[in-house]
This record gives structure tokens, C-alpha cells and sequence, in this order.
């Protein structure tokens, strides 16, 4: 089979040095890479680098090889672009339809999917001109990924960041194997929950579960790729940031509850993945609890945690918000899934088996989507991220 066709264009950004490791990233995985670089980029990686890494000669000019019509023909047979970074200037000039080299040239040409990955610093990011491109390429079809918060050039911190390299490669395998021009979840705000609350006993210890996270963080990419705007609410995960998605860590169920409201009051959906601790210790000691020789310990009063997953199945933030529950079991898989679906209230619920040495903390999952409407769609083991997609295809059916 044909290798698929990227083409990654970089703009002229200090960011550029990272686009190198998403080039290899590509190459490595069977991807042939075309770089298109701007004359700016050049100033920051030369073209040799470019050349080295991706195996094909390089240049800003549409004036080269000009009985190749480049300025045509590079876009034409690309199966993906992703321009990383993409600059306040590129994502300018790509709105408005400017084709001053090669690169702004092929963003013209292409129908296939189209990727930006912006970086820069976060005044510039976040100037209503900027905002109003962004939102411009949005509206077309294009899946531009919110940047990063962390340091920027200098002794700048903010958002503006380029999301890590192998977080963009990410976003742009997903968005080849759906291998759809318009992302269907464009315009969209959700929020998804991921890993497993604790719930302290004392500065030391604390009741928790065995919940990794990984599919929460596979919803999370899954939405972004398809041109969401992400909140994920991330307990004790461990996990690198998803490119694109802005991430609130907490701890307890109590701060998950919080975080939760307070993103789903203008979500379009809300995905709960996160293992919620169903209760947690009555009181909680300052000091270490020690143990003593010639006692036994106290036993532990647990009281309840709020039913978050009712709590907003109830009270929708906003009319038409899809609420998608998760529910790991032991036994009785598809009769519990049932019973807890009526008791939620949810649109959604993703019944899974779990167990030591099943779902938590693997690659892999296999579960059943119940709705509220009758519905039952399988799916069979396989990665997450496949699971994931099951998901958000039937969440963007609802809010159609």
C-alpha cells in the first residue's frame, strides 16, 4: 500500500526545533513527509535538517521545479497537512486566503484534512484578531489545536506553548484514520473526566482505585482530533497533557464535583470516565495515624460522596447537553449497566468489565454503549482510542 501523504508545513516560530522530533515521529510510523517550510522557518531549522529527516528536497518557493506545479500539486495529492507551529502571522493569512509562498499556496489546494498547531506568545494568542482567525479556519472545517500553558520564549510563561511533539502526532494519526475533511464536533465545547478520585485519611494515605485514566485521556485526543474545544478533568493521572485540551487537575470527588460544574455550564456534552470514589472517610486525620502494639486500629466511617453523574443528568447546564456515564462492573455486566442507566438519568452509558487485570490500566477495552432510548452498540476489545470514537459518534448523533 501507498505510505499516506503529509504534508507538514512549519512557520516561523522558535517552536520551529520541535517540529523535527513530529517529523520523525511521522517518518517512523510509515508516513511520507513532504516539509514545507516558510522562509522565516529557515531562519530558526535550515533546510538540509528538513531535507536529512524527511528525505525529500525542500523549498518556500513556488518558483522551483516549476514544471512540477508545486504550488498545486503539493496540496492536491496530500492525504493530511499539519502546519506546526503555526504563527499569529500563518493562521492570519491561511483565514484570509493569502498565497504569498509555497506553503499558504498549498493550504489553498488542499482537500484533505487540515491541522494547525499554533504557537506564540499568549498576548498574541489571545488578541481578538487572532481569536477571530482561528475561529474563521474552526468554521471551515479546519482542526486547529489550542496551545499549550507553560514557559514561551524568554522568561514568559502562558498559554501560546506548542503542545508536545508526540502529543501532536497524536492528533494527526487520529485525524487520518477517520479520513474525514469536516470534523463533525467542530464548534463543540465538552468535557470529559479521567483517572480515579482519592480520598485522604491522613497526610499520607488515602482510599483509592485502580483507574489509570488512559480512556479518559483517549476520549479526550479523540475530541480534539475531531475539532472540539476539550476540558478534561484530570484525577491523579499521571499522564501527559493531551495536545490541544486544557487539562484541571484535582484529587477528591468533592473538586471533581466542582470542576465538573463549573466546565459543563456552556458544554455541548459531558463524557464522565473518571472512577469516582463513592464515598470517602468521615473524618480525616492531621497527623499520621500510628500504629499501636497493643491496639487495634479504629475502624474507618465512610460517608457518602455526591452522585456527580445524576447530579448534572438531572440538572443539564444547558438545553440538548449530552450527558455519557461510566459504569464498571463485576458481574451481571449488562443487568447492573441497565439498572444504573434508569438510576442516572444519562444519555449514554458505557457498561465495561473490570477487574485487576482488566480495563485499568491497559491499552486495550471492550465494553457495551447503553442509551437511554433503548440502544445497545458492542464493542469489541480493541485500543481505547477505537472505543473512544464509539463514543463521540454517538454523542455527535444527539447533537445533531
Amino acid at each position: 500500500m501507498d505510505k499516506p501523504k503529509v504534508v507538514l508545513g512549519v512557520s516561523g516560530g522558535i517552536a520551529a526545533y520541535k517540529a523535527c522530533e513530529l517529523l520523525r515521529r511521522l517518518t517512523e510510523s510509515g508516513h511520507d513527509v513532504r516539509v514545507v517550510p516558510t522562509a522565516s522557518a529557515l531562519h530558526f531549522v535550515g533546510a538540509a535538517t528538513w531535507s536529512a529527516l524527511s528525505g525529500h528536497p525542500v523549498s518556500t518557493e513556488v518558483w522551483d521545479d516549476v514544471h512540477e506545479v508545486p504550488h498545486v500539486r503539493i496540496g492536491q495529492h496530500a492525504d493530511l497537512v499539519i502546519v506546526a507551529p503555526a504563527t499569529a502571522d500563518m493562521l492570519a493569512k491561511a483565514a484570509h486566503g493569502l498565497a504569498d509562498d509555497l506553503l499558504t499556496n498549498t493550504l489553498l489546494t488542499a482537500r484533505c484534512p487540515v491541522v494547525f498547531a499554533p504557537a506564540m506568545h499568549t498576548e498574541m494568542w489571545e488578541h481578538p484578531a487572532t481569536q477571530e482567525n482561528v475561529a474563521t479556519l474552526r468554521r471551515r472545517g479546519a482542526v486547529v489545536i489550542e496551545p499549550a500553558v507553560g514557559r514561551l520564549t524568554g522568561v514568559d510563561t502562558g498559554k501560546g506553548r506548542l503542545p508536545e511533539p508526540a502529543e501532536i502526532f497524536e492528533v494527526c494519526r487520529r485525524v487520518l484514520a477517520r479520513g474525514v475533511t469536516e470534523p463533525d464536533l467542530v464548534g463543540r465545547h465538552v468535557v470529559v473526566s479521567a483517572g480515579g478520585t482519592r480520598e485522604p485519611l491522613d497526610p499520607v494515605r488515602f482510599l483509592g482505585n485502580r483507574s489509570s485514566g488512559k480512556q479518559g485521556y483517549a476520549l479526550a485526543r479523540t475530541a480534539a482530533a475531531r475539532g472540539a474545544r476539550v476540558t478534561l478533568i484530570a484525577a491523579n493521572t499521571g499522564l501527559p497533557d493531551p495536545a490541544g485540551v486544557d487539562v484541571v487537575p484535582v484529587g477528591t470527588a468533592v473538586q471533581l464535583r466542582e470542576a465538573v460544574l463549573k466546565a459543563a455550564a456552556d458544554a455541548d456534552a459531558v463524557v464522565m470516565a473518571a472512577a469516582v470514589a463513592d464515598f470517602r472517610p468521615e473524618t480525616y486525620a492531621a497527623g499520621k495515624i500510628k500504629k499501636k502494639d497493643d491496639q487495634e486500629p479504629e475502624p474507618i466511617v465512610l460517608v457518602r460522596n455526591p452522585d456527580i453523574l445524576a447530579e448534572i443528568s438531572a440538572d443539564r447546564a444547558r438545553p440538548g447537553q449530552v450527558v455519557v456515564g461510566f459504569a464498571a462492573e463485576t458481574d451481571d455486566v449488562l443487568a447492573n449497566g441497565r439498572t444504573k442507566l434508569r438510576r442516572k438519568g444519562c444519555d449514554l452509558l458505557v457498561v465495561n468489565e473490570v477487574g485487576e487485570r482488566k480495563t485499568f490500566g491497559s491499552e486495550e477495552n471492550e465494553a457495551v454503549v447503553l442509551g437511554a432510548d433503548g440502544s445497545e452498540t458492542p464493542v469489541p476489545h480493541g485500543p481505547k482510542e477505537a472505543l473512544a470514537e464509539t463514543v463521540w459518534d454517538l454523542v455527535a448523533e444527539r447533537l445533531s
